[in-house]
């Protein structure tokens, strides 16, 4: 059976990344994407994929409904995969009402506009709305606190999480007044190639390589669970192709690790890896680029996932350890400068300068 696919945010990181791989995957089906191309959005990334006519690429606003019922009915969109979203939050203490627009707002229209196509089509049993979010919506945890699962109860803590949290409400209810065919997947933080250079793996990585201090928020003592952004690809297939709807899917790397860890594990390898390709460093050793940074309003001290539900249901566990994920990535940005150097623009540099208020000169 043909799918034809609608990827949201598909020139962004994540969704990125599921492009390649659902391209890959299955060549037989018809792929879609949507992106606005806002900052974190980099058409480079899909490029060669439009270029090979493999995918079409649509620039627009998942808000823009008159646009979407136009895509989902001129391309028979049977399943989306909906990514499009206002991620960083940081960006989000400084100005919220974009995630409240984007990540609430497009995704009311783009369940609505959805719901419409499938009533139209007579509510095939076989289609598919896939609703992709995050750990954050769980709030926090102490260090002996399980991990979030399904059931956890929902208690965002940032304008990001708590915008999040609501988008995830509106998919729930959809798939629960309407009987849409909605699932729900939460995953912890997600790392790899294509990943825009404000979070902090990129962001440690490309200092390193120009010379410029690392910021590391508080003590370097948060915790995350880091998921290697190929494992999450495989769990949105799964789930995409293979998950109930009206359930949810936890997706986690199992691989807890400090802010402070994960810095010195990537300052080792940036270290080794360049030594090893003959690049010289403007810092060596790169750990004395670390500057602490006052930490930022409401920061979570810790997130973990037990993804137990998922494996037992679906059969999907993540494969890539975090020591040989942080490997391949460092490996990826050190061979690609020329997709990572043009996002360095002036309001990037310039939104750097307000971000750690000066405290990293």
């Amino acid at each position: 059976m043909t799918r034809h696919i609608l990827i949201t945010g598909g020139a962004g990181f994540i969704a990125g990344n599921l492009v390649h791989h659902w391209a890959a995957a299955h060549p037989n089906d018809n792929l879609v994407v949507l992106d606005a191309l806002t900052y974190a959005g980099n058409r480079a990334t899909i490029e060669p994929l439009i270029a090979a006519g493999q995918i079409r690429f649509v620039e627009g606003d998942i808000g823009d409904r008159t646009l979407v019922d136009v895509l989902l009915a001129e391309h028979a969109i049977t399943h989306i995969a909906h990514l499009a979203a206002e991620s960083h939050v940081d960006r989000s203490i400084s100005g919220p009402a974009a995630f409240l627009s984007t990540n609430v707002g497009g995704t009311f229209t783009l369940l609505e506009a959805f719901r419409t196509h499938w009533l139209a089509a007579g509510s095939p049993a076989s289609w598919r709305f896939l609703h992709v979010s995050t750990d954050e919506v769980f709030g926090s945890l102490e260090p002996s606190d399980p991990p979030f699962n399904e059931t956890t109860a929902y208690a965002p803590r940032s304008p990001y999480a708590a915008s999040k949290a609501a988008s995830d409400h509106l998919a729930r209810a959809w798939q629960h007044t309407y009987g849409l065919p909605v699932l729900v997947s939460n995953c912890s933080n997600n790392y790899g190639p294509f990943h825009f250079p404000e979070k902090l793996i990129p962001l440690t990585l490309i200092n390193i390589l120009l010379g410029r201090p690392i910021p590391v928020y508080g003590d370097g003592a948060n915790v995350r669970d880091w998921l290697f952004v190929e494992d999450h690809c495989r769990a949105l297939e799964r789930i995409l192709l293979s998950g109930e709807p009206g359930h949810t899917y936890c997706i986690g790397g199992n691989n807890e690790v400090s802010n402070l860890d994960l810095v010195h594990q990537l300052c080792d390898l940036v270290d080794e890896l360049a030594s090893d390709q003959g690049l010289a460093l403007p810092q060596r050793p790169s750990r004395e680029l670390i500057r602490f940074v006052t930490d930022r309003p409401g920061h979570d001290r810790r997130y973990a996932i037990d993804a137990s539900h998922i494996r037992e249901a679906l059969g999907w566990e993540p494969r890539v350890t975090v020591s040989e994920g942080l490997r391949r990535t460092v490996a990826w940005y050190l061979a690609n400068r020329s997709w990572w150097e043009p996002l360095l623009s002036d309001d990037y540099s310039a939104y750097l300068v307000g971000q750690y208020a000066g405290q990293l000169s």
